[in-house]
């Protein structure tokens, strides 16, 4: 019987980079097991381009690091280079849009370091002259960008760690997982393994290798195909002429990259239309294979490049490669534990294996040896799907990912594949009601409402058709009563008499005594902010809690942690209720019998003779409930609702009017404006934490949270702009909106140098707009409105 501290499964360079980087952090006893050899699957085959281009700041930090990796480090540490070359990378466009998510990227970038430049189509000629100018409006550059080859750098990897004392067994498929006396017991042709912990990086068999962990992973392989090109008269002169590599450049509309190859080109086109392949499980043969090439798909995309670079005309293709990389619902890589399973984890699923690997790597060792990611890890934590994302949304997904890899990533987009798996029972009432429907962790949400029902958002960076209609729903909700479906709140239930002892450990508040609301935020062993919890006290032995739907999985793994060795039991009871929210001034002449609730107190009662849990608490800043009510009851209270609530001006209101009231409030966000990689006291939440945790939880440079008011006219913030004291970033957007009560144009945001306090603007979309801080929120600063509002 062999024993390893950790069994990684699968040898490309995410499984590899993860054994690199835990022999850097000092685990010595690693074993990686591979099915055939080193780089097979995926990996070998890859066109090996490495970018700074990120949408964000935690995606953007896993490539950044893969490139200082293989450019920098790997060379230094074994005496030889990994084939990177610092050719530089461009992206043009004849879109408007295109050139807003460009200066937003840029803007980002500002903020994290790595800066980009905005080009003028005149700027594009001389950095690439073999490009036509027709039609371009600009474009972005990233100066930093190259391409790597894939083998040198996972091979590099795969030798320092060796050095280190890791292990690796080749020609070796895992043919069953099972957990056996609180280890892993790996089974392999060479013998079982135990090992405290086991890493499913098995990309292309990743699905597979979940099967066996007891995992639904949610990534397909796909075929992409690239061309590379025999010699391009236009690139060897340039090679004659000592000029420097042509940097890569990539066409969004069209669909393409192209990058230099020795005196040639490469050609990757992305086609609209997928083809998945070995949905449910790859042929056992597998290995370092290809597909025949299939050109027919991508003619068209490949005339359109041509058209662009006359040159790729003149060299002939010299070989294609077909073979399969893997998508995820969302095109981000599934890096983390795994949800249910102890000391399991999750490195697969990226579509930019060797572009993310180096980073990824050390981001999972980091975690592992740390009990934290080093940054906020929403965007790629492999709890982020549910169950709810079966075959068909993985598949559906993945082929809309695939053709839209180059599509513009508006704020607040809302793609139409793999929708309507999770629905509230009020969503047919809602649509009736002209509900404009978002996507929330597989759920279908009301984000406004529309005069005419089936209303879709217009996807733009500045304000979009639903500006008007959010600000009648904030009117209703701060005049009159509005009614809101918050059903996708994630809801678990902790019972017992040790209820106590478990919210001490779960969160750094105190807990609240029966009938009461608490808000309690889980911490990293850093003291970061993990998650948040509105926390109801039914009795003495019974906590009904709600965090955000995103939140579910990752929340419920918490929830089962902190309950270990206590008495009591614990359940994820999401969709046993619906959620009602009634707001505004006169939501007590709808509810007269709740009159005598405080704020912040909870009561089970009934209304129309309807069993419900009422909680007198609000994230929009208006007097009101939510009334949480079983599911099947839900449409039965709401009718109710409705019809008592006409009289008194009603209206409805979604995620949208959510947003531009809380911000009003300065309510801090999870999952925005609360991460892992702040504490509550940075995030200005120091009455939520108890006296006893406030020191431990200084830090010697503290960020800090601030309110801030920008004056902007057409263009409103929504997240990752850098905020600026004169010509130095000095903080970043972590969410903003505009504040129909107040008029204000308002963003929250951290500052990395606290000093910073006048002299301020936001960069957003490119233009600098003078920013001040708020001293206090906006709207009713006192909470007068919340703790009376027509109530006692």
């Amino acid at each position: 019987m062999t024993k390893a501290q950790v069994v990684i499964i699968g040898g490309g360079a995410m499984g590899v980079s993860l054994m690199y980087h835990l022999v850097k952090a000092g685990w010595s006893d690693v074993l990686l097991v591979e099915k055939n050899d080193l780089t097979h699957g995926s990996t070998w085959h890859a066109a090996g381009l490495c970018t700074h281009f990120a949408h964000n700041p935690t995606i953007q930090e896993l490539r950044a690091t893969s490139v200082r990796l293989y450019r920098d480090i790997l060379p230094s540490e074994t005496g030889r280079d990994c084939g990177f070359h610092r050719s530089g990378a461009m992206r043009i466009t004849r879109n408007p849009d295109r050139m807003d998510e460009f200066r937003h990227v840029a803007g980002l970038s500002e903020f994290t370091g790595y800066p980009l430049e905005i080009l003028t189509p005149d700027r594009i000629a001389e950095l690439f002259p073999l490009a036509r100018l027709d039609g371009l409006l600009g474009g972005i550059y990233e100066p930093d960008d190259g391409h790597v080859d894939p083998s040198l750098a996972t091979n590099a990897m795969a030798e320092v760690a060796r050095r280190g004392g890791a292990a690796i067994w080749r020609n070796c498929p895992v043919t069953d997982i099972r957990r056996e006396a609180e280890v892993w017991r790996v089974e392999t042709p060479k013998g079982p393994v135990h090992a405290n912990h086991v890493v499913n990086a098995a990309g292309t068999w990743g699905w597979e290798i979940g099967q066996m962990m007891g995992l639904n992973i949610p990534s397909v392989p796909v075929l992409h195909q690239y061309l590379v090109t025999d010699t391009v008269q236009a690139v060897s002169d340039r090679i004659s002429a000592g000029l420097p590599e042509l940097p890569i450049i990539r066409d969004p509309e069209e669909s393409w990259y192209v990058r230099q190859e020795r005196d040639g080109l490469i050609l990757g086109p992305y086609e609209k239309q997928a083809q998945v392949w070995s949905v449910d499980g790859v042929p056992p043969e597998f290995g370092a294979d290809l597909m025949p090439p299939d050109l027919d798909r991508v003619e068209h995309i490949i005339l359109a490049a041509m058209e662009r670079i006359p040159a790729l005309e003149t060299g002939g293709v010299k070989s294609v490669i077909n073979g399969p990389i893997t998508f995820t619902p969302d095109a981000n890589p599934l890096i983390g534990p795994a949800h249910g399973l102890q000391n399991a984890w999750l490195l697969t699923g990226s579509s930019m294996g060797v572009m993310e690997g180096g980073g990824a790597g050390w981001f999972l060792a980091h975690w592992m040896t740390h009990g934290a990611p080093p940054m906020d890890a929403l965007a790629v934590d492999s709890r982020r799907f549910g169950s709810w994302a079966d075959r068909e949304y993985r598949v559906e997904k993945a082929i809309e990912c695939f053709g839209l890899q180059f599509g513009v990533h508006y704020p607040n987009e809302e793609r139409p594949a793999g929708r309507g798996l999770r629905l509230s029972p009020l969503h047919e009432v809602m649509i009736e009601r002209g509900a404009a429907m978002g996507a929330a962790h597989g759920w279908e949400r009301p984000n406004w409402f529309a005069d005419t029902p089936g209303t879709t958002a217009d996807e733009t960076f500045r304000r979009s058709n639903w500006f008007d209609p959010v600000a009648a729903e904030v009117e209703a909700a701060s005049n009159h009563v509005a009614i809101a479906d918050l059903s996708v709140f994630s809801k678990f239930e902790v019972t017992g008499p040790d209820v106590v002892e478990f919210l001490k450990r779960l969160g750094a508040n105190r807990a609240p005594k029966p009938g009461r609301i608490g808000l309690t935020h889980a911490l990293t062993p850093a003291g970061g902010v993990l998650s948040e919890f509105t926390v109801s006290r039914l009795g003495s032995q019974h906590a009904y809690m709600t965090s955000a739907a995103a939140a579910e999985e990752i929340d419920f793994d918490l929830i089962c942690a902190c309950a270990k060795d206590l008495e009591v039991q614990v359940s994820n009871v999401t969709a046993d209720y619906a959620v009602i929210g009634v707001m505004g001034p006169k939501a007590v002449q709808v509810l007269p019998d709740l009159i005598d609730m405080p704020w912040l107190t909870v009561l089970e009662t009934t209304i129309a003779d309807i069993p419900v849990r009422a909680l007198r608490v609000s994230y929009i800043g208006e007097a009101g409930w939510e009334l949480h009510v079983p599911a099947n009851k839900a449409v039965q209270l709401f009718n109710w609702m409705e019809q008592a609530a006409l009289p008194f001006g009603l209206g409805f209101y979604g995620a949208y009017a959510a947003n531009s009231m809380r911000l009003e409030k300065g309510y801090r966000g999870w999952g925005g404006d609360l991460t892992t990689e702040r504490s509550p006291l940075e995030a200005g939440l120091k009455p939520l934490v108890r006296p006893d945790l406030r020191e431990s939880l200084s830090r010697e440079n503290p960020w800090e949270m601030v309110l801030l008011e920008i004056e902007a006219k057409d263009v409103d913030p929504f997240y990752a702009h850098t905020i600026w004291q004169d010509d130095s970033p000095v903080g970043i957007v972590t969410s903003g909106a505009y504040g129909h009560r107040t008029g204000k144009v308002l963003a929250l945001g951290y500052l990395r140098n606290t000093s910073a306090r006048t002299g301020l603007t936001v960069s957003i979309l490119g233009q600098h707009c003078a920013a001040t801080i708020l001293p206090e929120p906006p709207f009713d600063p006192n909470n007068t409105r919340l703790k009376t509002g027509g109530l006692s």
